[in-house]
């Protein structure tokens, strides 16, 4: 019993460092769509798994929330279909804050492709 514990919290440290790895990446995903037209959850979430990452509601949404805080989405609730629903776009802020995020994985996808990284020693 004391095994199967020690590989599920093997298994939930691994899992929280690769979430952890990969949030930024879903959150310059979110910039980009938001730059081209405005979004949802329900929509991002799909959009995202196609791109490889599943992640729920309980993922994504804290992600919106926390873009507009930080001033790169805002959002207003509409009805569509009957329902609302909260529309993200993107700000000034976050324009400038994706093509931040361009340069940088540019220089990065460049890294990652180089025969050899330059060395840091």
């Amino acid at each position: 019993m004391q095994d199967t514990f020690s590989a599920q919290l093997y298994i939930q440290h691994v899992t929280d460092h690769k979430r952890e790895l990969f949030y930024g990446l879903i959150r310059i995903h979110v910039l980009v769509h938001a730059s081209q037209e405005p979004i949802f959850g329900l929509a991002m979430m799909e959009e995202l798994e196609h791109h490889g990452y599943r992640i729920g509601p309980g993922t994504l949404y804290p992600l919106l929330h926390g873009l507009e805080r930080n001033g790169l989405l805002k959002s207003q609730l509409k009805n569509v279909d009957g329902r609302r629903r909260r529309i993200y776009t993107i700000t000034s802020a976050g324009r400038k804050a994706l093509a931040t995020a361009r340069a940088k994985v540019d220089e990065l996808h460049h890294e990652l492709h180089e025969k050899r990284p330059r060395s840091i020693l």
